[in-house]
């Protein structure tokens, strides 16, 4: 079973100018900006790629593009989510059948499903296809937490449940699945991302790859090296970030943001759909504030040349 480890992004999806299709062309050159800064996977139809506005037949195209366009040069991991398990099954079954290294998929969400039906859910995919899974757990959006014991529990029951995205905002639940599944399951930081790696996480998914890639990833190579103050001055600039993005919309506003900071890197992803506040609609506040991001993006563009050319 394959392993993943390092820093994901969960990729914004691009959309074209007015919304309509997904804009391949600029998926291509977004991906190989992200390629060229070190990404060592992105995953694709997470919560930033608005899996949830896209149809079938897009997601079908989108997926099948970026694998062939990736060639293997990194991971492409897919979310598989939905609150219908045999079309849940159905999208992984596709990711498999598109050449995709893996899955993430959240559990069931709106039903706040019980911990069997959770099983049952998994099971259902697993049965469809064998790609390797990355559990997401996220109860903001999901309204489901899944404890260290549940997630012990579907790494014995499913031999390719061996990763997930621990978003749950209790950053010693990292070090209790650690515990309960002895070492088995593979944690990625969700936040946190230095407490996380220094509780036994072994990679971070994260949203920061779509538009400061070279930082989001060279944090987890510093960790790896040894370096944790010089992660912990990269993490105080992406916390910043983040708290900008919090002040007007906590869960969903790294969407419409993502996209917009991905254009003043000179990476355009077109907007979000509805019923998301498209950027273009945003008023004189929220202007101000994407060029205060600029200029945090910046700021951590000389930090990360300090800590590049003090490596050297």
């Amino acid at each position: 079973m394959k392993e993943f480890r390092g820093s994901y992004s969960v990729n914004v999806t691009p959309f074209t100018e007015d919304g309509g299709d997904i804009d391949l062309a600029a998926n291509r050159r977004f991906v190989d900006w992200q390629i060229a800064q070190g990404a060592p996977g992105i995953i694709i139809l997470g919560t930033s790629g608005e899996f949830l506005t896209v149809t079938d037949d897009e997601r079908r195209r989108y997926i099948e593009d970026t694998v062939a366009h990736v060639d293997g040069r990194i991971d492409v991991l897919v979310g598989a989510a939905n609150a219908h398990s045999p079309t849940a099954a159905r999208y992984a079954r596709e990711a498999q059948d598109a050449g995709a290294q893996g899955l993430m998929i959240i559990p069931p969400y709106y039903y706040t499903p019980t911990e069997d039906e959770i099983v049952g859910y998994y099971d259902t995919i697993t049965r469809t296809c064998d790609l390797p899974i990355m559990l997401y757990n996220n109860p903001v959006t999901s309204n489901v937490d899944m404890s260290a014991k549940l997630v012990g529990r579907l790494t014995r029951e499913f031999d390719t449940v061996r990763h997930i995205k621990e978003a749950s905002m209790d950053v010693a639940r990292v070090y209790d699945i650690v515990e309960e599944t002895e070492g088995v399951m593979n944690v990625f930081a969700g936040e946190r991302i230095v407490e996380s790696f220094l509780l036994g996480a072994v990679g971070y998914v994260n949203p920061f790859g779509n538009y400061i890639p070279r930082a989001s990833t060279r944090i987890w190579e510093l960790l790896e090296a040894g370096r944790i103050e010089d992660a912990k001055r990269i993490q105080r600039h992406i916390t910043v970030i983040e708290h900008v993005i919090a002040e007007g919309h906590p869960t969903y506003g790294h969407q419409c943001y993502s996209k917009a900071l991905a254009a003043k890197a000179g990476y355009p992803v077109g907007d979000v759909r509805p019923p998301l506040t498209t950027f273009a609609s945003l008023g004189a506040e929220d202007l101000a504030k994407a060029e205060r991001l600029k200029g945090i993006m910046d700021e951590l563009d000389k930090l990360m040349d300090e800590l590049e050319s003090r490596a050297a």
